[in-house]
């Protein structure tokens, strides 16, 4: 693989600024993005994401081209969770394991706004059809870890609420707002999308690289927490991912031939939710560690994923 490729991505703007806020952490500063923009922040990058994904697929064509990625992506989003399961099994309770498969198994819309970024900075273009998939893979992991959770957990009553959770996992409020979104950029010509562009489209960059730092002094905080559990959470983050990824990254070769589709679906695989799956097994297990899986999502899956794994994701799709 071309080393050129890692290079350019440790150079990223958005990137580095992610290291600033993991660094700043450690350094003890009191450097901090109110919770209030952050929010924000991550509102917009889901709706300009959404809206310019919906103004893509208002553009193309219905074939199975675009079914295919969308049916592969929905069946990998509850593949994944069975084998995660079974590997965090041997050192992880039932709750914690079905916890981590479907945080593995669900997606980082974050990850995938990087990808999205690192794809455009080649001249290359992520369809319509792509994000549509992205809002699409959220459930099938999180009833997956529920079942499996339901299916081995000897315990009466220590899943609570499965309907609800189930229920939360399609209108949790991100996966709503991209949903939405979607659909209204679908819904709009392209007079009418016109007139907001300067706002979902030229200053996209800008809030990627505040929120990525926001993430950094997030995951520099979380990180300190679960290092009690040992090892094998570290290796689990830092491996499982880079497994999911290039797999898909071959397998997708069979099906697909769209090297930008097969590089999104992989990063998609690769990455792990730190916003759904937790707010879900919230409400369905409360007896999950949310200390365990979300700094296992955050502090090591996602900065793995976007320094590593997306250029070697893109290596793969490209040359195979």
């Amino acid at each position: 693989m071309n080393l050129s490729l890692i290079t350019e991505n440790l150079t990223n703007p958005a990137l580095l600024f992610f290291v600033l806020g993991f660094v700043a952490v450690y350094l003890k500063s009191d450097l901090e993005i109110p919770s209030n923009s952050s929010k924000f922040i991550s509102m917009y990058l889901l709706f300009s994401i959404g809206f310019k994904g919906g103004q893509e697929l208002s553009h193309e064509t219905f074939s199975m081209e675009v079914i295919t990625p969308i049916v592969l992506g929905v069946i990998i989003s509850a593949a994944i969770p069975v084998y995660v399961f079974f590997i965090a099994r041997r050192k992880l309770n039932v709750f914690d394991s079905g916890a981590v498969a479907a945080a593995y198994g669900s997606i980082s819309a974050v990850t995938f706004v990087t990808a999205v970024s690192f794809v455009e900075a080649k001249g290359l273009l992520v369809k319509g059809h792509m994000v549509a998939l992205m809002a699409l893979m959220e459930a099938p992991a999180i009833i997956m870890g529920l079942l499996l959770i339901s299916f081995f957990n000897r315990e009466q009553g220590a899943v609570a609420g499965k309907r609800d959770a189930v229920k939360h996992s399609l209108t949790n409020g991100s996966v709503l707002l991209i949903i939405g979104s979607l659909i209204i950029g679908f819904l709009a010509n392209a007079k009418q999308a016109e007139g907001i562009k300067p706002f979902t489209t030229d200053i996209f960059k800008g809030f990627l690289a505040i929120f990525l730092l926001d993430m950094g002094i997030t995951s520099g905080r979380n990180f300190k927490h679960f290092r009690s559990y040992g090892y094998f959470p570290v290796f689990f983050a830092l491996l499982i991912p880079l497994f999911n990824g290039i797999w898909v990254s071959l397998f997708s070769g069979l099906f697909l031939t769209d090297r930008v589709d097969r590089f999104i679906l992989s990063i998609l695989a690769a990455s792990a939710s730190y916003i759904a799956v937790p707010a879900a097994m919230k409400v369905a297990v409360p007896k999950a560690n949310a200390g365990l899986f979300i700094p296992m999502a955050l502090a090591i899956t996602f900065p793995v994923n976007i320094t590593l794994g997306m250029p070697i994701y893109y290596y793969l799709t490209s040359a195979f």
